[in-house]
């Protein structure tokens, strides 16, 4: 068993902790869409205009406060128009990107609205900047979001919606550096400008603009954006990072041994270094912060399950995916000032999901579970948390334990996860200018191999834990593999 302190100083704040970084990511990719989310109305399935109720409420509980669509590269060759009016007339492509299968266009831009309207969360629409035109995305703003006697929102109205949809955030392109035309930094900068430019707030929408921003660790394609770009044309720049240790070989969802793991965390630990470095050229550029950093697209990327499609990106979800979720969820809390969202890839049956289904069954993934344990954080203030650097592992030990804490409506919410595979953490944590008379927490605990699935869905759940109370003082035993959720008032 090691020691090891944590500290938290209410007073010492760091930013606002948008509920956005909860954020969620569904693409036209596998089971994501279809089969996952959306079953059609015929379907036996319980649903509601061809949602899956059971996905519905799964969503509710946690809180989920954004989702990202279409893509994902898929959105770089989609045409909303394709996706509109009657089922039996929408025309039916070919998913170029993700294993050459037909898509019917069945789930569009109505489905998507009313997905967003029953889970209430907030839209997030990724543009077509690369095979598409400006025309085009300038009329799909207008589609959705104009209330005015014109073709755009007219035709919307044809299609059953009279009155425009609310629409905050707009992705202007999509992976620019490779899968949405390959382009040079500067060449989709000057596109950018071009594109962003016929993206008009009607009716009182005010549109929250996102640019294309860097692969992991391309920090001169940040530097490019942040010399071209400024608050006037942007809100928003977006960083994709995977955790890919072994890029561009991967391991096993389930079966990878010691050293895998590890360096799977280590990866996950990498995204603290990666935001720092990206939140120095934005702050020499933008002092003020009114440019947010988003991570459009973060998780685990490993190999798909033995006989499925390789092009779905079907995987299992470990606790180590529990583990990776846990400690990049602390790290965007504790960037809170500069990070104001993430998305998560994606939500059902592909890459590090949190759902995964078969047919009329539904489970929830060790990831889920961290979600609704981290749930709290939402909207309150990130504050002051200084974790020991205790070390564990193998060859080059990581960051044993990781937290972040918040503060809302006169409740703290401290988060901690012990990513050693067979040590105990004997925490203790002081807790300053913060009263509260109750402690109580819940923790997700589990061999790092251990997943829900069909037949065992709850094998990886979470269950309330006891701790320590003395004063100010905080005292207890996080075993090996755990997340924490403390809930202080």
């Amino acid at each position: 068993m090691k020691k090891v302190s944590v500290l938290i100083n209410a007073k010492d704040t760091i930013g606002k902790i948008n509920s956005e970084i909860y954020g969620h990511f569904s693409e036209h990719l596998g089971r994501c869409i279809y089969d996952g989310i959306f079953v059609g109305e015929d379907s036996d399935i319980p649903n509601i205009k061809g949602i899956r109720k059971d996905i519905i409420e799964a969503f509710r509980n946690i809180k989920l406060p954004v989702l990202r669509w279409p893509g994902g590269c898929f959105a770089e060759d989609y045409h909303w128009k394709d996706g509109i009016g009657p089922k039996t007339q929408r025309k039916k492509i070919v998913n170029t990107n993700w294993g050459g299968v037909v898509e019917d266009n069945s789930f569009g831009t109505h489905e998507f609205m009313e997905l967003c309207s029953l889970v209430g969360c907030k839209p997030y629409i990724n543009l077509n900047l690369g095979a598409g035109t400006v025309v085009e995305m300038a009329e799909w703003i207008e589609y959705i979001t104009s209330d005015a006697d014109s073709p755009m929102a007219n035709l919307r109205r044809k299609n059953g919606q009279d009155e425009p949809w609310k629409l905050e955030y707009i992705g202007i392109g999509n992976e620019n550096w490779g899968c949405g035309g390959n382009m040079r930094p500067e060449y989709y900068a000057d596109l950018y400008r071009q594109y962003q430019t016929f993206c008009k707030n009607y009716s009182g929408n005010k549109l929250y603009k996102i640019a294309c921003g860097p692969n992991s660790s391309d920090y001169n394609w940040m530097e490019v954006m942040m010399k071209r770009l400024d608050p006037n044309v942007v809100n928003g720049i977006d960083l994709h990072y995977y955790t890919m240790p072994y890029f561009p070989n991967k391991d096993s969802a389930t079966k990878f041994d010691d050293k895998q793991y590890y360096d799977t965390i280590e990866a996950a630990y990498f995204a603290d270094e990666l935001i720092t470095k990206h939140t120095e050229i934005m702050n020499r550029y933008d002092p003020e912060n009114k440019i947010g950093l988003i991570i459009g697209e973060w998780g685990c990327w490993h190999e798909v399950e033995p006989g499925t499609n390789p092009a779905f990106l079907y995987q299992q979800n470990t606790m180590r995916n529990a583990l990776v979720a846990a400690i990049e969820l602390n790290i965007f809390n504790n960037h809170s000032k500069r990070v104001v969202m993430a998305n998560l890839a994606q939500t059902v049956n592909v890459l590090q999901s949190i759902i995964l289904t078969e047919g009329e069954r539904l489970v929830k993934t060790p990831t889920y579970h961290v979600f609704d344990l981290y749930k709290e954080h939402q909207d309150a203030t990130a504050v002051y948390c200084f974790v020991e650097d205790v070390r564990a592992g193998l060859d080059k030990p990581v960051k044993m334990i990781s937290g972040s804490a918040s503060v809302k409506d006169g409740a703290m919410t401290i988060t901690l996860s012990n990513c050693s595979l067979t040590e105990d953490a004997e925490i203790e944590c002081d807790i300053s200018y913060f009263n509260f008379k109750n402690a109580s927490a819940k923790i997700l605990t589990n061999d790092a191999r251990a997943y829900n699935d069909f037949d065992t869905p709850d094998r990886v759940n979470i269950r309330d834990y006891h701790i320590n109370k003395a004063g100010d003082n905080l005292s207890f035993i996080l075993p090996p593999c755990s997340v924490i959720s403390i809930q202080l008032n």
